[in-house]
């Protein structure tokens, strides 16, 4: 299995397809490869170089000693398409993932042509009060499901190194970089120079406002709002979801 040794971190990923423009796929927090992009993978591999990877302490990257900080996070990024000998990509990133997208086109825009921005967050407050409020993560029908959670545990058991941190280990030394980032200056925004599609489910974590706010914040985006799609079930509805981004991408 391939693995970019990047320093304390040995990040795991996929290549599938092969033509166009590489584009980078990114998973969400707790997420595997397969678990966020199975629906959509066939269609986007299909006409193009897609180049997937699992994050510090998902799938089949383990955890390590480090802070898994969103600056860390995309700088690891940029380090896997330096061993990929990858100058510039498209790039999809869900939730986690869009953000250490957002981190890679901020801190290298030269690497970054055209950057999927789905369901993520450029400022706190960015998403529905039930996400960050746990008193009522029980009743908030846009959390994940008991089978979303029962899925995102057992792959990764299933595919976690041997010995690594286990789910709830990671969970709990995610959350707090997470939850406590404070996103970017509005100047640093402005100088993103990748077109970007700001996408989100009509029933997600982050809201409408927060969605439209970082389309005027970017030089050139757009927004996309997925209909009958929640946070966890955005990338699964690949009817709809593969169309728009395969016509965000197309040159």
């Amino acid at each position: 299995m391939p693995h970019a040794p990047l320093g304390s971190v040995s990040l795991y990923y996929e290549e599938h397809g092969s033509g166009g423009v590489p584009l980078l796929l990114v998973p969400g927090g707790h997420l595997t490869i397969d678990l966020n992009f199975a629906a959509v993978l066939p269609g986007l591999s299909s006409r193009r170089h897609v180049v997937a990877v699992e994050q510090q302490g998902h799938g089949r990257t383990a955890d390590v000693d480090r802070d898994p900080t969103i600056a860390n996070l995309g700088a690891d990024l940029a380090g896997l398409l330096d061993h990929l000998g990858l100058e510039r990509v498209d790039v999809l990133g869900f939730s986690l993932g869009a953000l250490a997208a957002m981190e890679l086109a901020v801190r290298h825009p030269q690497r970054v042509d055209r950057l999927v921005f789905a369901s993520g967050f450029v400022r706190p407050g960015g998403y529905h009060a039930e996400i960050t409020d746990p008193g009522l993560w029980a009743t908030s029908t846009r959390m994940p499901t008991e089978a979303d959670f029962t899925a995102m545990v057992r792959e990764h058991e299933r595919l976690a190194p041997p010995g690594a941190a286990g789910f709830d280990a990671v969970s709990q030394k995610l959350g707090p970089h997470v939850m406590g980032f404070t996103g970017w200056p509005d100047d640093e925004l402005t100088q993103v120079t990748a077109r970007t599609l700001v996408m989100i489910g009509d029933h997600d974590f982050v809201t409408l406002e927060h969605a439209a706010l970082t389309v005027e914040l970017l030089p050139d985006a757009r927004l996309a709002v997925i209909p009958g799609a929640t946070h966890n079930g955005l990338m699964q509805r690949a009817a709809v979801v593969g169309p728009v981004v395969e016509d965000f991408l197309a040159r």
